[in-house]
């Protein structure tokens, strides 16, 4: 067979271009210590490596994610902690203040340090994260959501918002804590209803103001503010917002629990004639209205215009102060449920990693002995040909006459 110049090159480019690319192969094995580079190396394992790399993507977003709820949490965890702290303190302050040996100068110096309480449990309230933006504001992250009036008044400018992130397939945890859920919406201690006392010569107060039927609260026909007035000889009559009686004068036994309109009201005390209290709409009670209060309270003095009605005063917005600490302290415990969560779902991942990691490194891990020797083959045959091709190229008819 006749064999051409230009094919015997041809032929011979094409085997070292073979032998070389073999050698170059070995070495990417080599330096990668990856058995598995491309599909060509192995179309099963690499298709199931594309698996096993996207779960392990999958774990290192998650695992980000976790360090931002975790710190979003135990930020919000500290907070809820130095604000009990501070609601302790006011207690503490509230119930000294609650002494009949006090002056006037004694309770306004009372009253100062309540106002240094408050204006902490403030700045708690206006903590900021590692990127300036309020935890307490919702989605409104960088507007301040609690700001003091001129009247000593706290208003709340954030919104409800909720931010979440994924740090599993299908669990995703909360970041924040809305301010008007963490300082604002705290349960009133009497019910449903907030008192305006109109008069109260004999030191009544209302115990419970609680809607316990839904169904035949008529706010339509009977709207509140509802108003409870005791007359002569011992009656009571209760009248709503417009003026109509919803529960016509009757005598009233001190202890019995008026009923009307849905609504069941419950007196401590002997109501005397004259002695009027409206009750209006009020679920939830403001933390720092509470503490506005109870610092108005005190700056009252020792001789205050009413001593019955300050006595009442007074067993209310203590009462008040407990429901906020407890709430601050169940507010705490969700903090502290989601950091359990993060927590239990990061030791999730780091043993799903471990496996996974484990499974991938089975398939694409390289055999270096073998890999070795599988380079120096293919180098020896690269060396052979090269030096076949030197020594026949420079053969012709001449060698042989």
């Amino acid at each position: 067979m006749r064999v051409s110049t230009a094919q015997f090159y041809f032929q011979n480019s094409q085997q070292l271009t073979s032998k070389q690319s073999n050698v170059n192969d070995q070495m990417g094995y080599l330096s990668s210590g990856k058995r598995v580079l491309t599909a060509k190396d192995d179309a099963v394992a690499y298709g199931t490596l594309a698996g096993y790399k996207d779960e392990l993507a999958n774990i290192e977003k998650y695992k980000r994610n976790i360090t931002q709820a975790e710190n979003r949490n135990s930020l919000q965890d500290n907070a809820f902690a130095n604000a009990e702290n501070m609601m302790q303190e006011l207690k503490r302050i509230f119930t000294q203040a609650n002494n009949g040996t006090l002056s006037s100068d004694d309770l306004v110096s009372l009253a100062e340090q309540a106002k240094n309480s408050q204006s902490q449990l403030l700045d708690i309230a206006n903590t900021k994260d590692e990127t300036g933006g309020y935890i307490f504001a919702g989605f409104q992250t960088h507007k301040e959501p609690f700001s003091l009036q001129l009247d000593n008044t706290v208003t709340y400018q954030g919104d409800s918002g909720i931010r979440q992130l994924q740090i599993a397939k299908n669990v995703f945890v909360e970041t924040n804590q809305p301010g008007d859920l963490a300082f604002a919406k705290i349960a009133n201690d009497i019910g449903d209803f907030g008192t305006n006392y109109i008069n109260n010569s004999s030191g009544f107060s209302v115990n419970n103001a609680t809607v316990v039927d839904p169904s035949s609260y008529d706010t339509t026909t009977n709207p509140p503010n509802y108003k409870l007035s005791f007359s002569a000889p011992n009656d009571l009559t209760v009248t709503d917002g417009n003026g109509a009686v919803v529960v016509p004068s009757a005598p009233y036994v001190a202890g019995q629990t008026i009923a009307f309109n849905g609504v069941e009201v419950q007196l401590s005390g002997n109501p005397l004639p004259g002695d009027e209290v409206d009750l209006y709409p009020q679920q939830e009670v403001n933390i720092f209205s509470t503490i506005k209060a109870a610092i108005d309270w005190m700056a009252s003095g020792s001789t205050p215009a009413n001593p019955l009605q300050h006595e009442v005063d007074y067993a209310h917005i203590l009462s008040q102060l407990d429901q906020g600490l407890n709430h601050l302290t169940t507010r705490r415990s969700e903090s502290g449920i989601r950091l359990q969560l993060i927590d239990s779902q990061a030791n999730n991942h780091a043993d799903t990693e471990l496996t996974l990691a484990s499974g991938k490194s089975n398939i694409e891990d390289l055999d270096f002995a073998k890999a070795v020797a599988n380079f120096e083959q293919s180098k020896v045959a690269l060396q052979a040909a090269q030096q076949s091709f030197v020594q026949v190229k420079d053969l012709n008819l001449f060698n042989f006459i």
